[in-house]
């Protein structure tokens, strides 16, 4: 009889701890579901599911998008499936899918409802909770709308030019792409034009570019969508002087140990005579492209303004020793050691003398900048930039605006230079050009305020 009433009492607390067991299996937490949707969904796009859960058991998964009364799966687990779920941590997996037209056709323009469902088992698989959640998720798949509005584009090789058009919707990207390279473009409102879908691009063929090197208007939205829009437009040849610039020991040695001085880790200083044309070889060509993909990045932090008025001025008083894409052939012992191409125009005066702002602007970099020496790069809105290489001294620092004609720094000589003279550049988007248009008052009429009082009202 005691056997039998000990083996009830195993029974009934048995019993009792399956169901306390049970009971707290269902109040077990469920899986945790994050969906990292791309903003708007277009002709193609990426879903991104993240399922926190312990140990990442699931025995369920499902996607779906709902639009209109009709209902997709895009997933469901099951074994031929489970494959295409990774592992993003101990407790979590991953679910990508294409999602877009190009892979659900049956999309339309709109907004549909993302809904994620997933359960995992609690109580060795007697029971599961689940979790479901859902996210709402705007679908474009029209193109944005682009129409050009300027006219006269006249464009010489190595120089700038700029187009205004309209584009809708507001939130897409735009500008110019002249071959590979791309120019973005910015609200005309920056310029004191009223109407809100008209913006404005510089752009350039650059001096190396083929003479038919496609120019043409672009707008891409969130969701990947691209307009296109070619635009009327002549270019013109430009022929470039070819100089040849001989170079010694002596001023190897001084260039050399300045720049490298200034410019640690690139290269060890020459220990002896036969490094010295090695050093300036490596400087000349490695160094410069350094520099020039320093001064490409500070194109991104731009005004959405134009923050310039009127021509732009060159030093005054000053002598052109060098022109913008002087192609240069380097002599040194009689022989031919190097080619490079010289982006800008040597200004020269006398030694030690005021260097100015060519136009209002902001002062983006104060340093040593390589082979520019100390270096000072003005913004002036919407991708325009001016360069002032190889000074002696500064008189402005970064972040200060500056008007026109107030004094930078002072001529000199640091970096790459031969003697005490002004490189001056002008730059859209980065890329170096002819600064000569700029220079011009009749240019900056026709090629940029006409197009801007043709566009709408002009409050600038």
């Amino acid at each position: 009889m005691r056997v039998l009433r000990g083996l009830l009492v195993l029974l009934l607390l048995a019993g009792a701890s399956f169901g306390a067991a049970y009971f707290m299996g269902g109040r077990a937490a469920p899986p945790s579901i994050t969906i990292n949707p791309p903003g708007i969904i277009g002709q193609r796009g990426t879903l991104d599911v993240t399922v926190d859960t312990p140990r990442g058991t699931l025995n369920q998964l499902t996607v779906e998008v709902q639009q209109k009364g009709r209902a997709i799966q895009l997933f469901g687990l099951d074994p031929t499936t489970a494959d295409t779920l990774k592992s993003d941590g101990p407790d979590r997996v991953r679910l990508t899918r294409p999602i877009g037209k190009e892979s659900v056709p049956e999309l339309e323009t709109g907004t549909l409802t993302l809904i994620v469902t997933a359960s995992r088992p609690v109580l060795r698989g007697l029971r599961t909770v689940s979790a479901r959640t859902t996210r709402d998720i705007a679908v474009r798949l029209d193109p944005p709308r682009i129409s050009v509005m300027s006219t006269h584009h006249f464009v010489n090789l190595g120089a700038s030019e700029m187009v205004v058009y309209r584009v809708t919707p507001a939130d897409v990207a735009s500008g110019v792409t002249v071959g590979d390279r791309v120019y973005p473009g910015f609200p005309a409102a920056g310029a004191g034009v009223g109407d809100p879908s008209v913006r404005l691009a510089f752009f350039a063929l650059l001096y190396d570019q083929p003479l038919n090197t496609p120019i043409e208007l672009f707008a891409r939205d969130p969701a990947g969508n691209e307009a296109h829009a070619e635009f009327e437009h002549r270019v013109f040849p430009k022929t470039f002087r070819h100089s040849r610039i001989a170079i010694d020991d002596a001023f190897l040695t001084r260039i050399e140990s300045s720049i490298l001085q200034k410019t640690p880790g690139f290269a060890s200083p020459p220990s002896k005579p036969d490094d010295l044309l090695p050093t300036f070889l490596k400087i000349n060509s490695e160094l410069r492209r350094t520099n020039a993909d320093q001064i490409a990045a500070l194109a991104r932090k731009t005004s959405d303004s134009m923050l310039w008025k009127g021509a732009f001025q060159q030093l005054s008083n000053s002598q052109v020793e060098a022109s913008f894409a002087d192609f240069r052939t380097y002599i040194y012992q009689g022989k031919e050691v190097d080619r490079q191409v010289h982006l800008g125009f040597d200004l020269a005066k006398t030694a030690n003398v005021p260097v100015v702002a060519a136009n209002r602007g902001k002062v983006l970099y104060a340093s040593d900048l390589g082979i520019y020496g100390n270096c000072v790069i003005l913004d002036h809105g919407m991708g325009v930039q001016s360069l002032y290489g190889h000074l002696s001294s500064f008189d402005v620092s970064e972040g200060q605006e500056v008007d026109r004609g107030q004094t930078l720094g002072r001529s000199g000589q640091t970096g790459l230079a031969g003697g005490d003279h002004l490189h001056f550049s002008m730059l859209v988007n980065g890329q170096f050009v002819n600064a000569t248009e700029w220079w011009d008052p009749h240019w900056i009429e026709d090629r940029i305020m006409r197009k801007l009082r043709e566009a709408g009202p002009i409050t600038f």
